[in-house]
Formats: C-alpha cells, structure tokens, sequence
C-alpha cells in the first residue's frame, strides 16, 4: 500500500509541477502506447488508463491495438516512429518479435517501457512496468493447496491437471513455475495426481491465453483420463479467460451439482465475468492486478526519462531478456476469491462498483 500511494504521490507531483509550468514540457511530447487486444478487459483498462494519465500530465497520445496479430502490432509501432513519438509503451504480443523495430526506436533514441510482457532479445528495452509474476503463480497453487486442505495435512489424492499461458509470453512461465513451487511438492508426495500426465509448458502453454483453446483441450483430458469414474478436484489456471474456458468444459459433461461438485479453478485479472463467476459459486479464484496502479507506474517512467531524471525501480535481478537484466517496477498482485472479493475490488480499491458485479 504504501508504494500505491508513492505512486500516486509522484503522479500528483508531477501533474502540478507540469501545470504549474503551463504545460510548456509536455504539450510537444508524443507517447505511443502499444497494447495487444480489445477482446480482453484488461488490456482495455491498462490503455485507457494510461492515455488519460499522460494526457493529464500534458501529453499527446496515440494508443494503439493489435487484437493479437504480430504483425499488425509490428506496424503499428513502426508508424508510431515514422509519426515521431518521443517514448513508447509497450505490451507485446509475441515478445521475441520485436528486435527490429526496437532497433529502428534506438535509432531515433526513442525510449521503450516494456509494459508487463517482457521484451525479448533486445538490448533497447529501457525500462519494465509489471505484477510480481512469479508471487502471482505462488498466490494460485497456495490457494488449491489450502483450499484442498493439503496444508492441514490431507493427502487425498486428489487429481489435478495444468494449464499455462502463451508460450510466446515471458510471464507465463513465471506463472506457471510460481505455481509449480507450491504445488510440486504435493505431486511428488502422491497428495496430487495429473490423471492426463500433461505436466510442464510444454505440454501446458495456451497459445494467446485463448479461453476456447483451453476449452478444447479440457474436453480431450476429461474424454481421455475421466471417462471412467474419476473426478477432477483442481485445474490450475493462469488466467480468467482460461478459467471460463475450462469451467465450461467441466460444466458440460455435469460438474456443479451436489453430486459432482466444480473443481477448484484459479484464475488471474479479476475480470467481471469471473468475478461474477466467483460470486455465484463457480470458478473459484483470480488474482487481482491493479491496472491503474501499473499504468501510473509506466506513466511516472515516462515521465522520468522525458524530464532527465531517473525512474523508480525495485527490481534489477528478475527479468534478463535474453540480452541485459532490464530494470523494473514490480506490483503487488492480491489473492482473491469469494471471502474477499468485496472488501478488496470494491470496498478497498473501487475498481468495481457492486452494481457491475450484479
């Protein structure tokens, strides 16, 4: 909490320090903000989010989505240096596909803030704004642990299976290794079994977090390795569009009665729909991820590095994109689910109203 308030502090600072000046700083500056897709809220959020902060702080903005195509997003970015911004945000698509426009920023000595996907194999990759991504996963595989009541000593066994995110995303495989710190234990000791035997990103990586790919593959598991009396009790999920994915496959060969309970599904960005899910008793958790809070952190580097001073970091060992350690900015994610979805999304944050979780 009290680096969401130095956060806001020195955005506030910086918004009064820019107007006091009349704005004579910031009103020639151009900031591209590249993100990935409409189709999920988040990203919608993190980009409105930081096109109404910048253009607060004086600002021009030309926010862009490449609705999950490489080379839409490539073009895109190539635009943005053809048209002259003075830094770019970024949220990758595919982060080993962008060395070459990067190349081309870094000739235009174009600042670039990876924006929670890191950028691979590129030594132009100035600054990154993220979640604690590995305490994400942690937060997933502690809340099947304790919910199945590993923790207290139970030994079940009680079947699990694995899903992970875009193989084309660095933060999937914190997610997932976050994840399997907690839980490996338990499936060395016999307490979880993987009926599908499906273990590892390679095996378990959802190409683009796509929700019916991860529908699909759920109803090949449950066909193949369920077929014959067994009971799913956990799937790990890394992300809420997975999550629905999954709790629909479940759904439609009869989980969710008294007779066979859901699983317990994990999820990540407390999306409305799962949160409306989480409150009707279906999927079960998701991680929230303050998206003002990161846009604040990404908006206060841009301002940093425009106005000649040094961002804040409090990371300079974790993100090493194939080329340097890239210095970050890591957020804290917060575990949710139905005890205290509530206090966290609506009474502590008023990220969401009650009336939009109706």
């Amino acid at each position: 909490m009290k680096k969401l308030v130095s956060i806001i502090l020195m955005t506030l600072m910086a918004c009064g320090i820019v107007f006091a000046n009349g704005n004579k700083e910031t009103k020639s500056k151009f900031i591209g903000v590249a993100m990935p897709t409409q189709s999920s809220e988040r990203w919608v959020d993190d980009g409105n989010n930081m096109k109404k902060q910048l253009e607060a702080l004086g600002y021009k903005v030309d926010l862009q989505y490449a609705e999950d195509v490489v080379e839409n997003q490539i073009s895109q970015l190539e635009n943005m240096i053809t048209k002259g911004v003075d830094a770019l945000v970024i949220a990758s698509i595919d982060g080993e596909a962008l060395t070459g426009v990067l190349e081309k920023a870094a000739e235009q000595n174009i600042p670039v803030i990876a924006y929670d996907r890191l950028i691979k194999n590129s030594d132009y990759v100035s600054y990154y704004a993220t979640f604690d991504n590995f305490k994400v996963g942690v937060q997933q595989g502690s809340f099947i642990v304790k919910s199945l009541g590993l923790d207290k000593g139970e030994k079940g066994p009680f079947n699990i299976e694995l899903f992970g995110g875009s193989p084309d995303d660095n933060n999937a495989y914190f997610f997932y290794d976050g994840a399997m710190s907690v839980l490996e234990p338990y499936l060395l000791d016999g307490s979880l079994v993987i009926q599908s035997k499906q273990e590892g990103m390679d095996k378990c990586a959802t190409l683009r977090w796509d929700g019916a790919t991860a529908q699909a593959r759920m109803d090949n598991i449950l066909t193949a390795y369920y077929a014959s009396g067994e009971t799913v009790d956990a799937i790990l999920s890394p992300y809420d569009g997975i999550s629905i994915g999954v709790l629909s496959s479940v759904k439609n060969i009869g989980y969710g009665s008294s007779d066979l309970p859901l699983p317990i599904i994990t999820g990540q960005d407390a999306e409305v729909a799962s949160v409306k899910s989480i409150i009707l008793g279906e999927q079960t958790h998701t991680v929230f991820k303050d998206t003002r809070t990161l846009a604040a952190v990404a908006v206060s580097m841009v301002e940093a590095l425009l106005t000649g001073s040094t961002p804040e970091i409090n990371d300079t060992k974790t993100y090493f994109n194939g080329k340097k350690v890239v210095p970050s900015y890591l957020c804290e994610p917060i575990s949710v689910d139905i005890t205290n979805y509530k206090k966290v999304l609506i009474d502590d944050s008023a990220y969401y109203t009650m009336d939009q979780l109706k």
